[in-house]
Formats: structure tokens, sequence, C-alpha cells
């Protein structure tokens, strides 16, 4: 919870002095450690690791390839403003993919928990709602550079064709480590702490749903009420249902 807090403080810092990059890193770390701690007590320390570690992979081999490419995201680059930047790629965009890709997941499980197809397919929807703030943010800043800018703020409808292929893919894998050690945990003593940690991995999406909800609508300048309620309305949507069926259990 103190990473989350220090998640909340970053994120009204961001919005505050929006050019200091070295926030937006911060802000990326703190989601990536807080998605850490809420999967570790979710499910194991082990299994958290491995899933987040399969995200990241995931993310940063479809930018890698993105950037060479154009695939499957559309035509882009990233600018020097970010570092390190192995093969082009700067590695706060891979953990990016790793923490907010437990966060959606543990939302897809709240919102469609039996099966398999279901919750993969809410989390990748899940996930890519969230890029409906991140690529105009990002591009406000400067950090990366469509070759043909597209309709949704100057960002393609290809990206996000291009998350959500990417986002399954995530998803698929978060899947696999983690669905065993949740059966494992239903019937165990551990299963309050299980029940606390997937609630503060909804917490978390929640968090980032609000702040950047109240970021693009007030704080940013100049505001970008179409920005705030296309991604509001989309991230806010599965965070509620997930909470939701929270509160009928």
């Amino acid at each position: 919870m103190i990473a989350l807090a220090a998640l909340v403080a970053a994120q009204i810092a961001t919005g505050l002095r929006p050019g200091d990059l070295r926030l937006t890193t911060v802000v990326v770390v703190l989601v990536a450690v807080c998605a850490l701690a809420f999967a570790a007590a979710a499910y194991t320390p082990a299994r958290a690791a491995g899933a987040f570690a399969a995200a990241v992979a995931a993310g940063f081999a479809a930018e890698w390839i993105g950037v060479r490419t154009g695939l499957p995201f559309g035509d882009y680059r990233y600018t020097d403003a970010l570092w390190p930047r192995p093969g082009g790629v700067p590695l706060i965009v891979a953990l990016a993919w790793g923490g907010m890709g437990l966060a959606a997941h543990a939302v897809a499980r709240r919102v469609a928990p039996r099966g398999r197809p279901a919750p993969i397919v809410t989390g990748a929807l899940a996930l890519t709602s969230w890029d409906l703030f991140l690529d105009p943010q990002m591009l406000r800043l400067g950090l990366w550079v469509w070759a043909e800018p597209g309709p949704y703020r100057g960002v393609p409808l290809s990206n996000f064709a291009g998350w959500l292929l990417v986002s399954l893919l995530v998803m698929t894998l978060i899947d696999r480590v983690t669905v065993r050690a949740e059966g494992a945990r239903a019937g165990g003593a551990r299963a309050g702490g299980g029940r606390t940690g997937a609630s503060g991995l909804v917490a978390l999406y929640t968090v980032m749903a609000v702040m950047e909800t109240v970021g693009f609508a007030v704080v940013f300048r100049p505001p970008d009420l179409l920005v705030a309620a296309a991604g509001g309305l989309a991230m806010g949507t599965f965070a509620l249902l997930a909470w939701g069926r929270a509160w009928r259990r």
C-alpha cells in the first residue's frame, strides 16, 4: 500500500511537472513494484516474478519487432528521451507491459473468472484500454513519433489493433503462470492473502484509470476531454465490473 500511495503522489507530480521525464520513469517503476508486490500476495513470489518476466519479455519483443518492421502497431520510432534503450526500445516501456499486464489480468479474472478464453480476451481489452491514455500522453511528451499520424490525437488505429494482439499474448502468458496458483490457494490457508493481493492489483488498475482521467480532464495543459472521456469510460468500465464482482461475493 505504501508503494501505491507513492504511485498516486508520483502521478500528481507528473501532472504538475509534465516536462520532467524522470517522473514518468518513476511512475512506471512504481507501477511495476506495486504489481509485483500484489501479485506475490495473490499467487506466490516465484509465480509473480515469472508472470511479470514473461509479460515484460513479450512486450519488449513486440516493441523490438515493431520499431524495425512496423508490425503489429504501425510505423513508429522512439526518440532519444528515454534511457536505457537497448535495441531501440526503452526498458521502462517493457516494465509498463509487465506491471499493467498483471493488473489487467487480475481485473479480467474478476470480471470473467471461469474458463480460459473469456478472461484472456477481457484482460487484453482492459490492457488495451489503458493505451487510450498512454499513447496521447507519451506523444505530448515527445517520447515516440508516428510516421503517419492517425485520427485519435495523432495515434493511428493500427496501434490499438497491435495493442490488442500483443495484449492477448501477454494475458495468455500471465494466465499460464498464475491460474494454477489461484486454484491451489482457493481452499488453502493463504486464500485470504490471495484475495487481498488480487484486490490490490484491481486497485492498481483503478488508480491508474482515475489518475489518468483526472489528469487529462483537469491537470494537463491544455486539457483533453476527449481522451479523458474515452480512456476513463473504457478503463472505468472494467474497474467497476471488477469491483462489482468482488462486492457480490
